[in-house]
Parts: structure tokens; C-alpha cells; sequence
């Protein structure tokens, strides 16, 4: 799952519309227009490419070019959507800011460490909604999911867990 992917399926979850797209970028420290999000949020066109295939053409249209969305764009519409739901904070005198992602690291811890502070979600809470698409979870195998990279009880977010998680949230938001 690629962040455009993520992009798309949180719009949709949480159902925003392009302007609050633009709104929460802004706030995440990010100037883009209405037309760069709607760019932001086409799919890929290696997702639709079948491994079977062989130089077919393929059937997306190359009318509306999509632009891919680098991890450093992920992390700041997930911190301004952490500012949209929750204000913002102002940082104590003693505290560092942290590093970003590189491009080559993997989103989904972030991600879910992100919507849980946005959403004001309890580990129970992120538990009920994986439970809700079918994904049992430990509340232990959770925590290591929130951890710090870095720590010796670390583990990676797969794919499966951070679609899985989406879509519980289309679950819960949408209905």
C-alpha cells in the first residue's frame, strides 16, 4: 500500500472534502491547491499492473496525471489533521523536534500512531475497529505496534494491519 493509497482511503473514511484536504495540509506546514490534492489522491497506476501482464496496454486514463505522495507529505496531512481535530499545541521549553520519515521507511506505524492521537483513540478502541474487519490483535502485539522504531519490543506495520485499520475506520465514521 502506497501513501497515495493511504491518502484516498482516509479521505474516504473520514470523509473530507477537498477543501478540508487543503485546510489540514495547510496545517501540517504544506501550501498545496485544491487541484494538487485531487492529483495526490488518484491511485497509481502500478497498483492496477497484474503481474501476468506483459506490455498490454493498460486502461487507465493518462488524461489526469497522479503525483506521488512522499512520506514528508504523509506525516505533515497527518500531524495538520492531528492540529484540525485537536488544536494547536505549544511545544515546552525542554522539548526536541523529532526526524521525519525517510521516503524509503515504512508509513504505517506513524499512521497509526497519528490517528490515534487525532482521534483521541483508546488501545481498546484501535483494537474493537481492527476486530471490526476481521484482524484480532493482543493489546501487546498493539503496543509494539506503537512503539518507537528503535526499541527492542519494536514491530513493523504491515500492509494488512494499516488497510484493515482504514477500513474499520470507514466502519465507524461512515457507518
Amino acid at each position: 500500500m502506497d501513501n497515495n493509497d493511504i491518502l484516498i482511503r482516509l479521505r474516504y473514511a473520514l470523509n473530507f472534502r477537498d477543501k478540508e484536504m487543503v485546510e489540514i495540509f495547510k496545517l501540517g506546514g504544506v501550501e498545496l491547491d485544491e487541484e494538487t490534492v485531487r492529483k495526490l489522491l488518484i491511485k497509481s497506476k502500478d497498483v492496477y499492473r497484474y503481474y501476468n501482464e506483459v506490455d498490454e496496454p493498460n486502461d487507465i486514463e493518462d488524461e489526469e496525471e497522479n503525483i506521488k505522495c512522499r512520506n514528508s507529505t504523509l506525516e505533515s496531512f497527518l500531524n495538520g489533521f492531528i492540529i484540525y481535530k485537536r488544536g494547536k499545541q505549544e511545544p515546552k521549553p525542554d522539548q526536541r523536534s523529532r526526524p521525519g520519515l525517510k521516503n524509503n521507511d515504512n508509513p504505517n506505524n506513524m499512521l497509526l500512531k497519528k490517528l490515534k492521537i487525532a482521534l483521541s483513540l483508546t488501545s481498546e478502541d484501535m483494537i474493537d475497529i481492527l476486530k471490526e474487519t476481521g484482524v484480532i490483535v493482543t493489546k501487546g502485539e498493539l503496543g509494539a505496534l506503537l512503539r518507537k522504531e528503535g526499541h527492542k519490543n519494536y514491530k513493523e506495520c504491515g500492509d494488512k494491519y494499516a488497510r484493515n485499520f482504514l477500513k474499520g475506520l470507514a466502519k465507524k465514521y461512515r457507518g
